[in-house]
């Protein structure tokens, strides 16, 4: 078929003597609809994402709607919830950017507005306004020396106080803020107030440092690839606690913590069969309750990843004070690209 083709366009070759006019093509007839107008708007259409949840423990659907728009610059998301009588509540609409998102409260009319851009390279301007209230909060950050160190300076809307000031860096951040202290004579005195986080490498595990609201926190993590070992203290409380992991290989792996203080614990078995199924089980003695899960699909991931784009959960549940009232649930999520 290719030869014939190719002997016709050498034969149509006008002569390079000649002068030829040739005519405009004639444009297609215009269409004003019918199934090839209708085929042009769904391919150029957005596609629509439809996500739908539900927990046999509550008995309520969870919907999500969302699409790209403005030529993928927004994202717009519509979700809201309905119980087996076929109620709807909860409807929320989102609009979410790069640098500016809105949501709104469709029951309650009330909307939250989310600004994030640049003024200047190595400066941001953060704003968030809650409409109904009339308050959010104000901040602006800058880089120092570097993208790792930040400056963050935010402020109430309206302002009750001193702005909060934090630095951040590789090792942790700190904080420096006014707050409130009620006095015997039940007056309100604002003082200063400090929080920070600390992290360092010590041996062969990380030590964190968390204080805040006059408690201080000690974490140590010590990890290789087969044991994980977690102790931490709380000051000046003095509760100890820690937590204990050992791999048996690739699939297998067995969690442990327990509370010295109030001599509570739990212990969780996770068994990986391939990447889309999970089984777990476990006993927590604070609530007398011992438990085992099947997941189908990534537990952490996402339904898009899963297999059929779908996830879902079977649990068993059993008191110890009363195996007579087990209860098996379950949880699906499902999504549908259109």
């Amino acid at each position: 078929m290719a030869e014939p083709e190719l002997k016709l366009k050498l034969k149509s070759q006008p002569n390079p003597n000649s002068l030829i006019v040739a005519a405009p093509p004639e444009s297609p007839p215009a269409t004003t609809g019918g199934v090839f107008g209708s085929s042009i708007w769904l391919r150029q259409r957005p596609k629509i994402r439809v996500t739908t949840e539900f927990d046999s423990d509550s008995a309520v659907f969870f919907h999500r709607i969302s699409c790209k728009v403005l030529d993928s610059l927004a994202k717009l998301k519509l979700s809201f919830q309905n119980n087996g009588k076929g109620e709807l509540s909860d409807p929320q609409l989102a609009l979410t950017s790069k640098y500016l998102s809105l949501h709104y409260d469709i029951e309650e009319k009330n909307a939250l507005v989310n600004a994030s851009f640049d003024v200047a390279p190595g400066l941001q301007f953060k704003a968030v306004h809650e409409v109904k209230s009339q308050q959010g909060e104000l901040a602006m950050v800058a880089d120092l020396a570097g993208p790792a160190y930040k400056f963050e300076l935010s402020s109430a809307v309206p302002s009750i106080g001193m702005p909060r000031a934090t630095l951040k860096f590789p090792l942790g951040e700190v904080s420096l803020e006014e707050k409130e202290e009620e006095e015997e004579e039940e007056q309100a005195k604002r003082i200063l107030s400090v929080n920070g986080i600390l992290k360092g490498q010590i041996l062969n595990g990380v030590c964190t440092a968390k204080y805040k609201d006059d408690a201080l926190d000690l974490r140590y993590c010590f990890k290789d690839e087969q044991m994980t070992f977690i102790p931490s203290i709380s000051l000046p409380s003095n509760a100890m606690s820690f937590a204990f992991k050992r791999r048996f290989g690739p699939s297998d792996k067995l969690s442990y913590w327990y509370n010295l203080d109030t001599n509570y614990w739990s212990t969780v078995y996770k068994h990986n069969i391939g990447k889309d199924f999970k089984f777990k089980a476990g006993y927590d003695s604070e609530v007398r309750l011992g438990w085992a899960s099947l997941w189908v699909g990534e537990e952490g991931g996402k339904a898009k990843t899963a297999p059929m784009k779908m996830k879902v959960q079977f649990m068993l549940q059993v008191p110890q004070d009363d195996i007579s009232s087990s209860a098996l649930m379950f949880r699906a999520k499902k999504r549908w690209d259109i």
